[in-house]
């Protein structure tokens, strides 16, 4: 062992520098990681519902008048999942938007015969990839600005 000050030693300002550099190299992989999960939930739950109204329209032999109002959301839902893409911010606060508005809308519009556990999936399919990516979306800017 050298007895060098700051070779060895947990005090010495190399072992200081190389352990900031770790710990900010952590902090790094994580917010990376958060964004990344919050890209591909947003876009896993806009892809999903576009080929879901299509492939029901096709499936169904909807008419085309009928299936455009659908085809048009699935491609709002995309355009509001690439948003974040380029605007973090404003990108999260659509999505929580959206997210809050097909909840409501969806628990309001639903069939009076529909069970209420089917109720809930269904809400929680359309509502809670959106919520959960915004929320990703705005902790990763607000670490990323404050850098907590």
């Amino acid at each position: 062992m050298c007895k060098c000050p700051g070779i060895n030693s947990e005090r010495g300002p190399l072992f200081q520098a190389v352990k900031k550099t770790d710990t900010s190299a952590g902090r790094l992989a994580v917010k990376l990681r958060m964004v990344f999960i919050a890209r591909v939930l947003a876009l896993l739950w806009a892809m999903f519902w576009l080929f879901f109204f299509a492939a029901e329209s096709l499936a169904c032999h909807t008419p085309p008048l009928v299936a455009t109002p659908w085809a048009g959301v699935g491609l709002l839902f995309v355009i509001l999942a690439l948003a974040p893409l380029r605007w973090e911010v404003a990108g999260g606060v659509l999505l929580v938007v959206i997210g809050m508005l097909i909840g409501g809308a969806y628990a309001i519009r639903a069939r009076p015969g529909l069970p209420p556990a089917s109720r809930v999936i269904t809400i929680v399919a359309l509502s809670g990839p959106p919520l959960v990516a915004a929320a990703l979306f705005l902790r990763h800017h607000r670490a990323v600005t404050i850098g907590a």
